[in-house]
């Protein structure tokens, strides 16, 4: 197969990172596959992100390996220490990567709450039940001013979530850093709802969770992410606040049709919590990683 690798040019560029593409073509310019390989930094400064697709039919042709001799070497070159890319367990991508070097470090497990099963009595009894000492408080958009250093703060309380062998790095959160990324999810059509645990005693953010609803308000929503800081687990906070995201999606968007989100396998808690409020199991992705 005549096969032809053009670099493309991304706008996908933002002010923690930048992406890279590749077009792979035959002799009659008829696309067969892509790569993106996104450059992170900050924390992130030593990973490399691949997202890699060969259309079916063009599979077992070499195309996928030759659009990952790009991206990797492209990866060298900016001096990354690692390239991830993650593929659902058992697919033709799964065993791809696994052959061809790369190391599966993640099993991440992919759930779903069909809001229309939703039992709208237990999930009242959650939300209303009294936490003392906190108080629930949401936004949609970006966060209200009063609220961004403390909320910026609170993201530590994702830096111990378990990532079991991926060299994920630690990112650093500060408040343009969180107006930067609920301006990302404005800017594509999106809603991002957020809903917090704020410590009663000094007003500061305890916990909290976050929701990306479609622009149009159907289909389904997607968890971006729930933690609480370690000097406030122990109260349920995390269930209490992902109750009340579920309960203000159901209310404020009658035509979603359920919420997607995905955890660690070995991330036990948060998994009971999802199991408890009614999520089901999809499917499973593996995270696998090439050391350079």
């Amino acid at each position: 197969m005549s096969l032809r690798i053009t670099p493309l040019t991304d706008p996908s560029h933002g002010p923690h990172g930048r992406r890279l593409a590749w077009l792979a073509s035959d002799a009659d310019s008829v696309p067969a596959g892509t790569a993106f390989l996104r450059l992170l930094d900050d924390g992130q400064g030593h990973l490399a992100e691949l997202d890699l697709r060969v259309h079916p039919a063009e599979r077992r042709k070499g195309v996928g390996s030759r659009l990952l001799d790009a991206a990797v070497t492209t990866a060298r070159d900016n001096a990354r220490r690692c390239v991830v890319a993650q593929a659902e367990a058992g697919s033709p991508g799964d065993r791809f990567l696994a052959a061809r070097g790369f190391r599966k470090v993640l099993t991440l497990r992919f759930t779903r709450l069909p809001l229309a099963d939703v039992d709208t009595a237990v999930l009242a009894e959650i939300v209303e039940r009294p936490h003392p000492g906190y108080r629930l408080i949401s936004w949609q958009g970006t966060v209200p001013d009063d609220l961004a250093h403390t909320f910026a703060a609170s993201r530590r309380a994702m830096d111990d979530v378990p990532m079991d062998d991926a060299d994920s790095g630690t990112v650093t959160w500060d408040v343009d850093r969180v107006r930067a990324a609920a301006k990302a999810v404005e800017q594509r059509g999106d809603h991002l709802h957020t809903v917090v645990a704020v410590d009663a005693s000094d007003g500061s953010i305890a916990g909290f969770t976050e929701l990306v609803v479609p622009g149009n308000g159907a289909g389904d929503g997607q968890h971006y992410g729930t933690g609480v800081l370690p000097e406030h687990r122990g109260h349920g906070l995390g269930r209490w606040m992902k109750a009340e995201s579920i309960r203000q999606a159901r209310r404020d968007y009658p035509g979603l049709g359920g919420l997607l989100t995905d955890t660690a396998d070995s991330n036990a808690h948060m998994r009971r919590i999802n199991d408890g409020l009614g999520y089901t199991p999809t499917h499973t992705t593996h995270q696998h990683q090439l050391d350079l």
